[in-house]
């Protein structure tokens, strides 16, 4: 009798202690369950379930992006759940709100880097492999680079930072010279966004691999010239003097400082016409407005070819030189059908044809979320260089 107490006690410890190291509270009477409970689940439809285990709960809501309304979660015996309807393939960011605090999902590792919100990750996949999965290709690396910023501001000791893919095959020492894609990311987002959400890298290897785009450097930058801005809505008091600031900071940030870190640390063509930049949302802004209006005593702007991805356009000042003086190679707007900003790409696009601008405008199903983003990397990847 002992000797079955002393083992059941052997087996409770060691079910409280992987709970810990998953870094979750479990209650004693619910170990056994809590090993059962997947979250979430994805389902061959394309829909997806979501649980939680909270005892004591009047409602719990799952946002998840790209839907207007949360999910309401039901309750059995102290398990929440709900399942989605079926949802296009690509990474989307969800949270669970529990008596109206937010929380992320303690049965996922997979969390989305923000500095406004607490967001978990749900990848939903397909019958195939996507562009922005990984396959089995040649891969290229992303390296890390941190820096002393003198430009921008509230950063925690001035450090910033910026990620650099190289495609497979790239030798520092050899003689060949790469273009470069600026690859800039959305409000509240980092730098590394663009990899942990968007999958870029894995996007370059497959194109690169299936020979539908040139090999290329892609730099991935944290887009802010005033940090202040990251944990800021639309609709807070200042944020649109403060955006336009932050934004116009930024151009200093990137031309002054990160462009040429980049062209004396690796191998990439230094001439505009090797030179792309495109981002989605806030960075769909700044790459619209850096290539439109940041030019040099030529009147001709840094970069040729310029994109942008659900960008915010009502911060964009219209350029103020024509289109065939700016003489660039691809300008390509594109935006989701069902996305908030629809209106005001398709004012900015109509005000660019007006002053001679060839756009290429592009609106796909979707709204503001990375499933559109992802194939609109991959798509403006295709056209370049």
């Amino acid at each position: 009798m002992i000797r079955n107490q002393t083992s059941n006690f052997v087996q409770f410890q060691s079910a409280v202690r992987t709970a810990f190291v998953l870094g979750v509270f479990v209650p004693v009477a619910m170990l056994g369950q809590r090993a059962a409970l997947v979250s979430p689940e994805l389902n061959s439809d394309g829909s997806v379930t979501f649980r939680l285990e909270r005892l004591g709960a009047k409602e719990v809501l799952v946002p998840l992006a790209g839907l207007e309304t949360p999910l309401k979660m039901k309750q059995e015996q102290g398990v929440w759940s709900v399942t989605s309807a079926p949802l296009a393939t690509g990474t989307y960011w969800y949270s669970y709100v529990v008596d109206g605090r937010a929380e992320l999902d303690p049965l996922n590792a997979d969390v989305m880097p923000s500095y406004a919100y607490l967001n978990s990750v749900v990848r939903v996949k397909g019958p195939g492999s996507e562009i922005w999965e990984r396959t089995d290709v040649p891969h290229g690396e992303v390296h890390r680079h941190f820096y002393e910023s003198r430009i921008m501001r509230g950063l925690p000791g001035g450090r910033s930072e910026y990620f650099v893919y190289t495609p497979p095959g790239y030798d520092a020492h050899a003689a060949a010279s790469y273009p470069t894609l600026y690859l800039l990311h959305g409000l509240s987002q980092g730098a590394a966004d663009w990899t942990a959400m968007g999958g870029a890298n894995f996007v370059l290897d497959n194109l690169i691999a299936q020979g539908k785009t040139k090999p290329m450097v892609v730099v991935m930058p944290l887009g802010y010239g005033d940090l202040s801005v990251a944990h800021m809505q639309p609709s807070d008091s200042g944020f649109g003097p403060l955006f336009l600031a932050n934004n116009a900071l930024f151009g200093d940030v990137l031309l002054k400082e990160i462009v040429p870190r980049v062209e004396a640390e690796y191998r990439v063509v230094k001439t505009r016409d090797g030179k792309a930049i495109a981002g989605l949302s806030m960075g769909g802004a700044q790459s619209l407005e850096i290539g439109l209006n940041r030019t040099g005593k030529d009147g001709i702007g840094e970069f040729a070819w310029v994109g942008g991805f659900s960008a915010a356009t009502q911060f964009v000042r219209p350029p103020a030189i024509g289109g065939e003086a700016n003489k660039l190679r691809l300008l390509w707007i594109s935006c989701g059908t069902a996305d908030f900003l629809l209106q005001p790409n398709r004012k900015l696009i109509k005000e660019l044809q007006g002053k001679g601008y060839v756009v290429q405008a592009v609106e796909t199903p979707g709204s503001h979320i990375w499933p559109v983003w992802q194939r609109n990397l991959a798509d403006f990847a295709q056209l370049l260089f």
